[in-house]
């Protein structure tokens, strides 16, 4: 399996220098993770975690997971098909989507949309798969946490997020509004995001670019529904993907495997 050594660079996360917090740059700097066989590459941040809150430190995307990644998942862009084949046994890749899943809004350099809870967890066993780190979802706790780190004041929503006010119904490129103070893009609006609650059932946070300001944020917060894939024609309805729901994408985190000493 091959593991990506990790480019490092030299932005921290500098909200962590709090006592209370484990501050830890040294041991999770900032890296770029790649896929084997493609061109695609994105940002993994360091959160310090919060021995208070019970977080442990953690790695999380610099932005939502674009379609660039999620295509190669997809369509098994990442090798050629003998290798797609082998890996067919450990990995299981979503259905090819039966219409355009990004709805018109955008592909490349864009957030992934439609996308269901199942299909984003599986991602996260793909990645985990091609690159040798542990990569899954955020927990409801984990990506709070984050987001309290560049908390964006009310006033200033319109520099940092895509909503209703400024989005024209619809998402846009990933990075595209100003990083919060934590180097994290896109955390408020543009898609709201797949998270795990304490409760081990998915939910959504942050908003989209559909919300209004009051719906926006850290505590932005909404469990899936049936409506979401109401109009999918198939029988029986996919799992992969959601009709109704060109609003829901998701962002990764990745844990440091403590068991093997390892330190990006």
């Amino acid at each position: 399996m091959r593991r990506t050594t990790p480019i490092l660079l030299v932005v921290f996360v500098t909200s962590c220098a709090e006592s209370h917090r484990i501050a830890s740059p040294a041991a999770y700097p900032q890296f770029i993770e790649t896929i084997d066989g493609t061109a695609v590459a994105f940002d993994m941040i360091p959160v310090p975690g919060d021995p208070v809150l019970g977080v442990e430190p953690f790695w999380i995307g610099r932005t939502e997971v674009t379609w660039d990644a999620y295509d190669v998942f997809v369509y098994g862009f990442d090798g050629p098909a003998e290798a797609a084949r082998t890996e067919a046994d450990a990995v299981t890749r979503p259905s090819k989507p039966y219409i355009s899943m990004d709805r018109g809004f955008g592909h490349a350099g864009y957030a992934v949309i439609s996308v269901s809870n199942r299909g984003a967890m599986a991602f996260c066993v793909w990645l985990s798969h091609k690159t040798g780190r542990r990569y899954r979802l955020p927990t409801e706790a984990q990506w709070r946490f984050a987001c309290s780190l560049g908390q964006v004041p009310s006033a200033e929503i319109g520099r940092y997020a895509w909503y209703r006010g400024n989005a024209d119904f619809k998402t846009h490129a990933v990075g595209t509004r100003e990083a919060d103070a934590g180097g994290l893009h896109d955390m408020y609006g543009n898609a709201s995001e797949w998270c795990t609650g304490a409760d081990g059932r998915p939910v959504t946070l942050g908003g989209s670019y559909r919300d209004d300001m009051e719906g926006l944020g850290c505590a932005a917060r909404v469990r899936p529904s049936a409506a979401w894939n109401q109009s999918d024609p198939q029988i029986p309805r996919s799992v992969w993907w959601l009709a109704d729901a060109g609003f829901v994408g998701f962002r990764v985190v990745c844990e440091p495997d403590v068991t093997a000493g390892e330190q990006q």
